[in-house]
Parts: structure tokens; sequence; C-alpha cells
């Protein structure tokens, strides 16, 4: 990964993250945001130091220098690689950050079962029981 990019690690299954890694992806003009299908076969969780289930759990993001992300700091990361860092700037806001962690959080906890009711089912990784503790 070069010095200014940024990586999302997406579960390519979920309709709702797969439609926003594909919208971001082409709106990075710059080649600064990377994305990864935590979904695909050959995808090794370890090279994260990270499991399978945690990782379906939240949006992580990984920085060039190997800092890592979640939630919706993932977001605004990615944002900002492809130059809508100020659509989220305010999720950032001390006032504001806990009540957009907080929302995310209930999305992630329930987007399969949302995607369900929009009618966009999730193959058997969504319904891994760890990824849907968390």
């Amino acid at each position: 990964m070069n010095p200014g990019q940024f990586k999302v690690l997406y579960d390519g299954e979920c309709p709702f993250c797969r439609l926003e890694a594909r919208w971001l992806g082409r709106l990075d003009r710059r080649g600064r945001l990377l994305l990864e299908d935590i979904a695909a076969p050959e995808f090794d969780p370890a090279q994260y130091g990270a499991t399978l289930p945690a990782l379906m759990g939240t949006l992580h993001g990984i920085h060039a220098d190997g800092r890592q992300t979640q939630g919706v700091e993932t977001f605004r990361q990615a944002y900002r690689a492809v130059g809508l860092g100020w659509v989220l700037a305010p999720t950032g806001w001390p006032i504001l950050r806990p009540c957009f962690d907080f929302l995310y959080h209930i999305f992630a906890r329930y987007r399969i079962r949302m995607g369900g009711l929009f009618g966009r089912g999730c193959a058997d990784r969504c319904a891994m029981p760890a990824a849907r503790a968390k």
C-alpha cells in the first residue's frame, strides 16, 4: 500500500456494504482507496491480526502505516480518501461523534435483517453467529 492510501475491509456479501464499496470505488479518481472483500474465499483475516467473525461485526479500515480503524471512523477515512471528507466531518465532532457511533453500532448489528427487508438477502457467511452478536 502506498502512503496516502486507505484500505476498507468490507463484507461483499452484505448488500449495503457492497453498494457502498462500489460507490466509493467509482468516486476514487486519485487511486487513494483500496477495497478488500472479506467474504472472498481467498481472504485471510490473519494478515490483519483478526478473525473473520471480528471483521464481520463492523467495518474496518487500514492506513498505509498499518493503523486500523473501525466503524464510523472507517467511513470518515474512506470518504476523505475519495475527496469527500467534508460530507462526514460532522460525524467526528465531539458532541455528535457518540451519537453517530451508537447509530452505526445498531446498523451494523441489524444490517443483515435490514437487507432482507429490502429484498437483498445475504448468503451463508452473513449468518455467522459471532457477526450477529456484535
